[in-house]
């Protein structure tokens, strides 16, 4: 009776999983390394990792004078309320390399929610969708590479078609890919 209880309140926990993306850069040091440790850490969170998309070395964009970046986007789920989820983010972001030095600077890693599920969420500390990202080649073409047809409830199109509409014509590398023993 209690292994029939405990399987049915994991089995009520997969059903709360929501379908989160989340962005990741870094532009200081070991910067693919600093986006693989991220995303090591990030996997030990209470998400589960889906997808990652290639690694892109991308134009720095509003403060130019700074060192070019390295971007991803996972897709994973969660059961993580949006809020826990940030705070938790910013746990890593502080233990990989403490607070930027100023917004939109170098950064050692930056990690931002894009997506949680289809919400539209509007707080001081929080926003989803994120508020630029469809100003972002270096948010969109990772994103695209893996959900292509995406397309929140509050969007005209789909993640490719936004994509090819974005003004942004920054530029967005992709890097050569490299077998990393940690991933899978």
């Amino acid at each position: 009776m209690g292994f029939a209880r405990g399987s049915q309140h994991l089995e009520q926990r997969k059903n709360c999983m929501t379908l989160v993306y989340l962005a990741l850069g870094s532009n200081v040091g070991n910067r693919e390394e600093n986006l693989r440790e991220a995303e090591r850490r990030l996997r030990r969170l209470a998400i589960t990792v889906k997808h990652a998309s290639s690694i892109y070395e991308t134009a720095p964009v509003d403060y130019l004078e700074q060192p070019w970046f390295l971007n991803s986007v996972l897709e994973a789920q969660t059961a993580l309320p949006p809020q826990e989820l940030l705070r938790r983010m910013r746990e890593i972001e502080a233990a990989m390399g403490g607070p930027k030095p100023f917004a939109k600077g170098p950064r050692l890693i930056d990690l931002d929610i894009l997506l949680y599920g289809d919400e539209t969420i509007a707080s001081r500390d929080l926003q989803i969708p994120h508020p630029r990202m469809l100003e972002r080649r270096f948010v969109l073409v990772p994103l695209a590479e893996i959900a292509p047809t995406y397309r929140h409830p509050s969007w005209p199109d789909s993640v490719a078609e936004l994509l090819q509409k974005t003004p942004d014509r920054s530029e967005v590398r992709k890097c050569p890919s490299k077998s990393d023993p940690d991933s899978a």
